[in-house]
């Protein structure tokens, strides 16, 4: 085996960087140092190449605050600055990558109520991240599918291009187990609390669609039947930690108003 396919092996050095992110444009890609900002970057440069990547929209301005205080909050868990990046894709969801990237498809800042649930759902999946929940996924795989791996770098892809290929699979095809997903669930509540914004809008994102069709709403939250469970591991969590949690109100009727521009908003409801 080749010493990049073992990237997960490497020591990452610590990259630590102020969050930037121009008004109404999309942030650059940070530079690759190690073997998971080159998987980053492959994703990004795939998302790039198939025309997915917004590169300029006036909904950077209303998810850049969100994203600023996650990525304050999520760094001292890990070695890369966080950068985030709307997406253009048929449906509403969210994903990051190694490396620190965190992909927002932009008809997510519409199929939300509010900032909460917003701000709740990017703080499940920058813990993925923290978690190395992805790496973690293609190493599992490796195990299965080195020969097969083997024949594909022998027809001319790269290492990092191929991995970039399955893992932008596995993220739109709910490949994470119950159990990686409750555990962001968990981490992503301690980073939501951590940046003010009340760690309750998954709940109320899972309660909502909790008997809707699965196909209708994003990938983080289509683990039908599972989501009562991780309904209770996060309410039991709230209960077992109250310095953290008391202080934000459970009640959906609490919440605060997501401001989107409105000419984006009618970009989504044309046919």
């Amino acid at each position: 085996m080749s010493n990049k396919m073992r990237f997960w092996a490497y020591p990452v050095p610590a990259v630590l960087a102020a969050f930037t992110l121009l008004a109404g444009q999309a942030p650059l890609p940070e530079p690759v140092t190690d073997q998971e900002t080159e998987l980053g970057k492959a994703v990004y440069d795939q998302l790039k190449e198939k025309g997915e990547i917004v590169e300029a929209s006036p909904l950077y301005d209303s998810l850049r605050p969100i994203a600023k205080a996650i990525s304050q909050a999520a760094q001292p868990r890990y070695n890369h600055p966080f950068n985030f990046f709307l997406v253009h894709e048929p449906h509403p969801n969210a994903f990051a990558t190694p490396g620190g990237n965190v992909y927002v498809v932009d008809s997510l800042l519409y199929f939300v109520k509010n900032t909460e649930q917003l701000a709740r759902t990017l703080c499940h999946e920058v813990s993925h991240t923290i978690h190395r929940d992805a790496v973690d996924r293609l190493k599992e795989q490796q195990r299965i599918e080195r020969r097969e791996i083997g024949i594909a770098l022998l027809l001319g892809p790269s290492l990092a291009q191929m991995l970039a290929i399955q893992m932008i699979g596995d993220l739109h095809s709910l490949a994470y187990s119950r159990d990686v997903e409750s555990r962001a669930d968990v981490t992503g509540s301690d980073l939501c609390a951590a940046t003010g914004y009340n760690p309750w809008g998954l709940v109320w994102l899972f309660k909502e669609f909790q008997n809707s069709d699965p196909t209708q709403v994003p990938q983080l939250l289509s683990d039908h039947p599972a989501n009562g469970t991780r309904i209770q591991t996060l309410e039991q969590h709230f209960r077992d930690n109250p310095s953290a949690f008391s202080k934000f109100d459970s009640r959906p009727e609490s919440a605060t108003p997501l401001i989107v521009p409105k000419d984006a908003a009618e970009r989504f409801l044309r046919p």
